[in-house]
């Protein structure tokens, strides 16, 4: 499962924690201005905007899992199973596959707004990449600097919600999650007021008592409480370093260790990589399991009217600083 997020300090931030049981070779790839984009269904894409993010990169097409464009829009796909549906051909409308659906959408839109604009006459497809590869459950968040949006391929159509709280995880559908945060209004970051009874003086034995009933279980609907109080009562400084930093310290507040989530067969789902895009300056920092240090990419180093992809294998051996 995953968890994804959007933070704003001086700069506006966006990333994920990709939690699985397993990875395929991803790493950090830039799709340039003048890579052709490809498409099953309709016209490919010669000239775009440059992407940067995650993505396995199959018969050079990159296969992201979670990119923002130059002009700062970001997107993540998020696993969504039993409730996504693809649908058949509809010929009255952009059919697009799953896994062109990020690509698709970054390279043609600045915002939040131009996104919604293609997403009026898009059907996500039932297509898979390949026999190997076939299509993922999915649901994304899409976000800019001032607004972001939930998109939810189901059986009764295309759901498209706005995001106010700027986090998604997985299952159930996105309603529900914002209805849930409703049991959850109570929580504070201030110490408990009584309000059990007048006639009972109750102690406060330890700080962060307000909090009470804040659930710590790595479920999704869990996850997405965690997460959306952590990040709105999260307070950083402006800089680069210290907003990265709480960044990451907010996603880790619901990462999956290796032994908590038994798949079968001796497999456990991890946090596979945690990431962070800074929107503004297009730079793209990530941590991975076995190493906790920050790592970046910056799109701005390379050559963005190019017309080959650009990637960086993940460092993934733990990175220690000896002190001594």
């Amino acid at each position: 499962m995953c968890t994804a997020i959007t933070y704003i300090t001086k700069d506006h931030y966006f990333g994920r924690n990709f939690d699985l049981e397993y990875s395929y070779a991803e790493t950090v790839t830039i799709t340039p201005r003048n890579f052709s984009l490809k498409f099953r269904k309709v016209k490919e894409i010669n000239s775009h905007y440059a992407i940067i993010g995650m993505a396995y990169v199959a018969d050079d097409y990159p296969l992201y899992y979670d990119a923002i464009n130059e002009k700062g829009l970001g997107m993540a796909g998020l696993n969504f199973p039993k409730n996504a549906y693809y649908n058949g051909i509809d010929d009255a409308k952009d059919n697009i596959a799953s896994f062109e659906f990020i690509p698709w959408i970054l390279a043609q839109c600045a915002t939040v707004e131009e996104a919604k604009k293609l997403l009026a006459n898009i059907n996500i497809a039932s297509i898979n990449f390949s026999d190997e590869l076939p299509a993922s459950p999915l649901h994304w968040i899409i976000a800019d600097k001032t607004s972001s949006i939930t998109v939810e391929s189901v059986r009764d159509g295309l759901k498209i919600y706005d995001n106010p709280v700027g986090v998604l995880t997985n299952n159930p559908t996105f309603d529900y999650q914002m209805m849930n945060l409703n049991n959850y209004s109570v929580l504070s970051v201030e110490p408990p007021i009584n309000n059990f009874s007048s006639k009972l003086n109750f102690d406060l034995y330890s700080r962060g008592m307000g909090a009470l009933g804040l659930p710590g279980d790595l479920s999704s609907a869990s996850r997405f409480v965690k997460a959306a109080f952590t990040k709105m009562n999260s307070l950083s400084g402006e800089s680069e370093a210290e907003s990265i930093s709480q960044f990451f310290h907010i996603l880790s507040s619901v990462e999956q260790q290796r032994g908590c989530v038994h798949m079968g067969e001796g497999k456990y789902e991890i946090t596979i990589y945690s990431s962070c895009c800074n929107q503004d300056k297009g730079i793209y920092y990530y941590t991975t399991y076995e190493n906790s240090q920050i790592t970046s990419v910056d799109m701005h180093k390379e050559n963005l009217d190019g017309s080959s992809l650009i990637s960086y294998d993940l460092v993934k051996g733990q990175q220690i600083f000896k002190q001594n």
